[in-house]
């Protein structure tokens, strides 16, 4: 969620064609779906349309984890109503919330919904924020404070917990959608949703790699590109707190999107964006979430520990200027677009 930009490209080193390569197809669906746009590449033996499906998997997400519609299971949780049995998605993504809110020593937690929309970054109006308001909301954030039951009934300790998968939910759907094409045995592919993405395969008839650029998080206007990088098997998906703020209209003060659970403030950090690979969207997307919040060193001593996870961060020194990190993984996956 609260990418720094990624984009499709086409101008890409050339590969060697498989042999079967010239019965393949190039096959696409594109669109709207959770608030935000989508484009889904995939190579196949014939022309095929999995618009129908596409819609399916989106409206499932949708009515399971969808904040911003009032009749969804986690909408009817956050209201109150504790008869709601949630369903295997729903699931999916609790437990991976925990795994990831374990890993970052709770930098990334759901129950910051109630932060988020009192800051005026969700579907609730913003409210005057001060200490003592946040000190006041800080007894609702903990997902420590929220269990999933056998029966699939969340138990909250205080009914004012709110839930917001907002950080994490693109992603799964990534990871649901190239499910749904694995199962389809389309061996190549690309998904985009709101600017994450997972890759598998190659672009095979054009003999080419999947490649993205990823955008500048200095450039709060338009669109500037920082890097291209290959994708393939993996996931990528990036934050940042260039774009999306708010203005308070009297003070004149920034607002990043960005909350700390912790101090329950915004985190308007030395850390400008960060793009994180991982085996599953749904972890890039927590990842890089919660990469934004943590202080750059404690984000780099998790890097080091998890070997699974790779990233590119860009950072703003003691100085103010712009510095780049980036793990080795994700550098051996960087391309000169000189070529």
């Amino acid at each position: 969620m609260n990418r720094i930009g990624l984009l499709f490209l086409s101008t890409v080193f050339i590969l060697s064609c498989s042999p079967d390569a010239s019965k393949l197809v190039q096959n696409g669906n594109a669109g709207g779906a959770l608030g935000t746009s989508y484009s889904i590449i995939y190579l196949s033996n014939g022309k095929q349309d999995f618009e129908k499906e596409i819609d399916s998997v989106f409206a499932v997400i949708n009515k399971s984890l969808s904040t911003y519609l009032p009749d969804s299971d986690i909408s009817k949780i956050n209201q109150g109503d504790t008869t709601v049995v949630v369903d295997k998605m729903f699931r999916e993504v609790f437990e991976l919330s925990q795994e990831v809110n374990r890993m970052t020593d709770g930098y990334f937690d759901p129950t910051v919904g109630v932060l988020v929309n009192a800051w005026g970054f969700g579907p609730s109006p913003s409210i005057k924020m001060d200490s003592t308001v946040v000190d006041s909301l800080l007894a609702f954030v903990g997902l420590e404070k929220v269990d999933l039951t056998e029966s699939n009934r969340v138990k909250k300790e205080n009914p004012n917990i709110y839930l917001d998968f907002n950080a994490i939910a693109k992603g799964y759907a990534i990871d649901r959608l190239a499910a749904f094409l694995d199962e389809k045995e389309i061996s190549d592919y690309l998904i985009e949703v709101g600017g994450e993405l997972v890759g598998k395969g190659e672009n095979r008839i054009k003999g080419k790699p999947w490649v993205v650029g990823i955008d500048d998080p200095q450039i709060e206007e338009g669109r500037r590109l920082k890097i291209l990088m290959q994708l393939k098997d993996r996931a990528l998906a990036s934050s940042g707190n260039y774009r999306k703020f708010r203005i308070d209209s009297i003070t004149g003060k920034k607002y990043v999107h960005t909350i700390d659970p912790k101090s329950g403030f915004t985190k308007n950090g030395s850390t400008l964006g960060t793009t994180v690979l991982a085996n599953t969207c749904g972890e890039a997307d927590a990842y890089a979430t919660a990469f934004m919040a943590m202080d750059l060193q404690d984000a780099l001593a998790l890097l080091a520990a998890q070997k699974e996870l790779d990233a590119y961060i860009v950072y703003l020194d003691e100085a103010g200027e712009a510095q780049e990190f980036m793990t080795e993984g994700f550098k051996d996956l960087v391309m000169n677009p000189n070529g």
